[in-house]
């Protein structure tokens, strides 16, 4: 009897943290990639003249920035690793490999049925009003959640008294 081929360690849902998820199919092991992060390769300029992915919430997103300051748009030629929801308290991460192609890998063993995150680390240009900040808050439910999608913004060095880092 022919090797079959293996089966695909997820599953997509609707997720109780925002609209669709990503859920282990099986038990996956620390350090297992999981997925690829798949979509057309284009410039943030071209990007952002397209029609939003989602109309009644602009800042729903299927981008992924890449090193090289170009993105991944998942609006075009995706896959499932788009419905990957954020969490503060992730059991996965990603990781961008020499040709810029991005992955997601088990943080910790996964058991089936759990489902899958990443820490998104959004970054947006300029200062965000109040009701700019609303559009990205967190509903991870996580005992560690900052509230934000948001990348945690970097600490500033104190000076000391005479004006140094």
């Amino acid at each position: 009897m022919p090797a079959s081929a293996p089966s695909k360690p997820y599953v997509v849902r609707n997720s109780a943290i925002h609209g669709r998820g990503v859920f282990a199919a099986r038990s996956i092991p620390r350090g297992e990639t999981v997925i690829e992060y798949k979509g057309e390769r284009t410039s943030w300029d071209e990007a952002m003249e397209r029609p939003d992915s989602d109309p009644d919430d602009p800042s729903h997103t299927f981008l992924f920035e890449l090193n090289d300051g170009r993105v991944i748009d998942a609006r075009v030629k995706s896959n499932a690793a788009r419905w990957i929801n954020h969490s503060c308290a992730p059991n996965c991460e990603t990781y961008e490999d020499e040709d810029g192609r991005v992955f997601i890998q088990a943080r910790k063993k996964i058991d089936a049925g759990t489902e899958l995150s990443y820490d998104y680390k959004l970054s947006v240009d300029g200062k965000l009003t109040k009701k700019e900040l609303a559009r990205f808050e967190c509903r991870c439910g996580s005992p560690k959640c900052r509230g934000s999608l948001l990348s945690k913004p970097k600490k500033k060095k104190k000076k000391d008294a005479k004006g140094k880092k």
